[in-house]
């Protein structure tokens, strides 16, 4: 018996979107290959969108590298990300390991952020 990888090691996977999804934004699984937009503090992060999706579409999750997401609040680059609120990362507390770093900094909501996934 053998057995291979049904995806390659941070490799990009194909999803069905439970509910719209917008390019850039954090996504955590939600059912059985279904992602959404990650809540606050979410365990369930898989990757960052790379589309625009409607419920019920599929969306490629970008599993790796760096990716630019959206900032919750000002985040001082350096700082370990966690999700916040509707995909939006937000610079994690002491303590909290979070999925990523933050190689750029946003000083303030909305901005764009380059964070490097664990």
């Amino acid at each position: 018996m053998s057995h291979i990888h049904k995806f390659s090691p941070g490799a990009n996977i194909t999803f069905s979107a439970s509910a719209d999804v917008t390019a850039g934004r954090v996504l955590e699984v939600t059912g059985s290959r279904e992602v959404a937009h990650a809540g606050a503090a979410s365990a369930k992060v898989i990757g960052a969108a790379a589309t625009d999706a409607k419920d019920g579409d599929d969306v490629l999750v970008l599993r790796g590298g760096v990716q630019t997401l959206v900032a919750s609040a000002a985040i001082p680059a350096g700082s370990r990300i966690i999700t916040a609120a509707a995909g939006k990362v937000a610079a994690a507390g002491a303590g909290v390991s979070g999925f990523g770093i933050a190689i750029t900094a946003a000083t303030a909501a909305d901005q764009p952020v380059d964070v490097a996934l664990d």
